[in-house]
């Protein structure tokens, strides 16, 4: 059977982005932090992939809250929904250096599990868990007209079949998931939160990121404008958006592999906040 997304390998520029992301993440692999602390550089990672992903939604707030949060302490729904989602997420990431497939929930089940722990807190009850039914989202309203109902399950199915049936390098995968959810849409709310969150899985489950402390999520935070019209440019389909997103999402791994090693630094220095 034909692949879905091998065509993607021979758009411009995609092979080179899918190389680089490899290199810098096989970079990484080899801190020395790694060899007995990962699991710390794990969880600051995802800490701070939690606040560069909430700043993307215009929640902006200090890594010294997410930490409190983190604990049990203060109160900011938003926040508090998307270290959930973190969290959850983080459960399903192998340990580094296990052996075999990580074993996830079929995808629509994953981004409902990943909603619910984004929302639970904050977005109206009949809303959260479910696939829009009727009517537009509520988030990234530039992105074009969004499916619903049948159509929007249909295109999530489609997606599912997709991820477990593909061979294609992580990097693509991941990306291609994240643009289709920003394109979809399929929840009322957080849309951006639980597709940052699946992506970052993704790399970490199919073996990009071995550590999951790759934090792709702080250079889109600090390009808020061309993260949005590079997944603007992905909802159309054209050779030319897809092939733009992937190449982009390949220099945010690489950025953040980046930021993975100074969390690394300070992990090894004993200097985290």
């Amino acid at each position: 059977m034909t692949d879905p997304l091998a065509p993607l390998l021979e758009l411009a520029g995609v092979a080179e982005a899918v190389e680089r992301a490899r290199v810098a993440c096989e970079e990484l692999r080899w801190h020395e932090a790694y060899r007995r602390r990962w699991r710390e550089v794990r969880a600051e990672a995802g800490l701070r992939a939690t606040q560069a992903s909430c700043a993307v939604e215009g929640v902006r707030v200090p890594l010294s809250l997410v930490r409190e949060l983190a604990t049990g302490g203060g109160t900011a729904p938003v926040v508090t929904g998307a270290l959930g989602a973190t969290v959850l997420v983080e459960q399903w990431m192998p340990a580094l250096g296990a052996r075999g497939a990580a074993d996830l929930p079929p995808l629509r089940q994953l981004l409902v599990r990943v909603h619910v722990a984004a929302t639970g807190g904050w977005l109206d009850e009949p809303s959260v868990g479910r696939l829009r039914v009727v009517g537009p989202p509520q988030d990234l309203t530039g992105l074009g007209p969004a499916l619903a109902g049948d159509e929007l399950a249909a295109r999530v199915d489609l997606l599912d079949r997709t991820v477990r049936t593909t061979q294609v390098p992580a990097l693509v995968v991941a990306a291609v998931v994240h643009g289709e959810l920003l394109t979809l849409r399929p929840f009322t709310a957080a849309n951006g939160l639980v597709a940052r969150a699946v992506a970052r899985l993704l790399l970490t489950a199919r073996g990009l990121d071995p550590t999951g402390s790759v934090v792709a999520e702080a250079a889109w935070a600090g390009a808020l404008n061309p993260y949005l019209g590079a997944a603007a440019g992905f909802a159309t389909g054209s050779p030319q958006g897809v092939a733009a997103w992937v190449r982009a999402y390949g220099d945010a791994v690489v950025v953040g592999a980046d930021e993975a090693r100074t969390i690394a630094d300070a992990v090894l220095a004993g200097s985290l906040g």
